[in-house]
């Protein structure tokens, strides 16, 4: 809550803390682990204005805010002109922010949250929020190459952190490493 509610500070319109900050603890809780949340993912889609000056400045009020965690802020409207650099291939725009996380690897990586002005909590989840209470770790064919959600099992270590996830094909072991 203490990141939702810096985040809000930010006063972005349209944005929300999301990928492992979400996945992460509902995981942990899921399986009986207990993951450091090191880095909060805030993402944020603002179409007039995708210069990633301002994403590094937002990073830095929210650092000076909340310095307990590393901040990542992309603006998902910008993405499209970084991505192929760091990732290979070409993405075509995102159309809002539901568009983007409909579009991240994996199905459970694809959930946010946002405190609202009324502190109501938004779930975005365009995916749906199966897989990430089932502890399903699957690939969004929509989110890249079988080859980039495989290099990603290997960085993210998802299966050493949560043996008990299941995938499609796998019945992996339960218990946390």
């Amino acid at each position: 809550m203490r990141a939702l509610h810096a985040a809000r500070q930010l006063g972005l319109q349209n944005w929300c803390i999301a990928a492992g900050a979400v996945r992460n603890p509902v995981w942990d809780r899921l399986f009986g682990c207990t993951s450091p949340t090191a880095d909060v993912d805030l993402v944020y889609f603002d179409a007039t204005d995708t210069d990633p000056q301002r994403d590094r400045a937002l990073q830095a009020e929210l650092r000076a805010m909340a310095p307990e965690w590393d901040w990542e802020v992309v603006n998902q409207a910008g993405v499209h002109h970084w991505y192929e650099a760091s990732y290979g291939g070409v993405l075509p725009p995102y159309r809002s922010l539901d568009d983007a996380l409909a579009r991240w690897p994996e199905t459970a990586t694809a959930v946010g949250l946002r405190l609202e002005p009324d502190d109501r909590l938004t779930v975005l989840a365009p995916l749906g929020l199966q897989d990430l209470f089932d502890g399903v770790l699957r690939h969004n064919p929509a989110g890249g190459s079988v080859a980039q959600f495989q290099q990603r099992l290997v960085d993210k270590r998802f299966l050493q952190r949560w043996p008990g996830l299941r995938m499609p094909r796998d019945g992996a072991a339960q218990g946390c490493r």
